[in-house]
């Protein structure tokens, strides 16, 4: 993993539906020595803190807005005065964990963010959630999917606000055309590239799943 991407695994639990399941977090810095970008704020802003020691937090990016990648946000947000950012077509799934208190910012596909250096473009990818969004820094050969796109597979779309042939679509036609050595880092679990993902779309597609 290159020096300018720092993995933080936390974890709570993830809620919707009427469900409770434990899960563990991926968070991602990224940045340099002096500043860093946080991606996806999850369960525990004090071991956040902890990883992004004295650097600058510049942003507070959420892929989606799922309780389990956000549920931190807030607190990191009052802790760094980093602003967070969020696709506004997530925002009924926000308002189910801070009601009221609204994002910082709007995240737009195509938008550029940028810390120490490092530039990632954003990508609206559906599906999971509507307003998903995965994180393209070519300089660094690396996409941040959230629960996108996993190693193994598409996430989930079982749920509410989410739909099967949306994430298939936004995976093939947003995330697969990225060059093949491009490195997946996910909202849980292992890393993947995009080429090891890609022979197995055909077979998502079949499974339904």
């Amino acid at each position: 993993m290159s020096d300018a991407i720092t993995r933080v695994v936390t974890s709570g639990r993830f809620t919707l539906d009427g469900g409770t399941w434990d899960v563990d977090n991926n968070v991602w810095l990224v940045g340099d020595g002096a500043e860093v970008l946080v991606i996806d704020a999850a369960h525990s802003a004090p071991v956040i803190l902890e990883a992004v020691a004295e650097r600058r937090v510049t942003a507070i990016v959420c892929t989606h807005a799922h309780n389990d990648h956000i549920n931190a946000a807030a607190e990191l947000s009052r802790a760094t005065g980093a602003p967070i950012w969020l696709h506004p077509a997530d925002t009924p799934l926000w308002e189910m964990e801070y009601g009221g208190r609204r994002p910082d910012a709007a995240l737009s596909d195509g938008d550029v963010l940028t810390a120490g250096g490092v530039e990632l473009r954003v990508i609206h990818t559906p599906g999971h959630a509507p307003g998903a969004v995965s994180l393209y820094a070519p300089d660094l050969g690396a996409v941040f999917t959230g629960d996108t796109l996993f190693n193994g597979g598409p996430g989930a779309t079982g749920r509410s606000f989410s739909d099967f042939p949306t994430i298939v679509a936004s995976i093939r036609d947003r995330l697969l055309t990225l060059p093949p050595e491009t490195v997946v880092h996910t909202g849980h679990g292992d890393d993947t590239t995009i080429g090891a993902e890609a022979p197995h779309l055909d077979d998502w597609i079949r499974r339904g799943h």
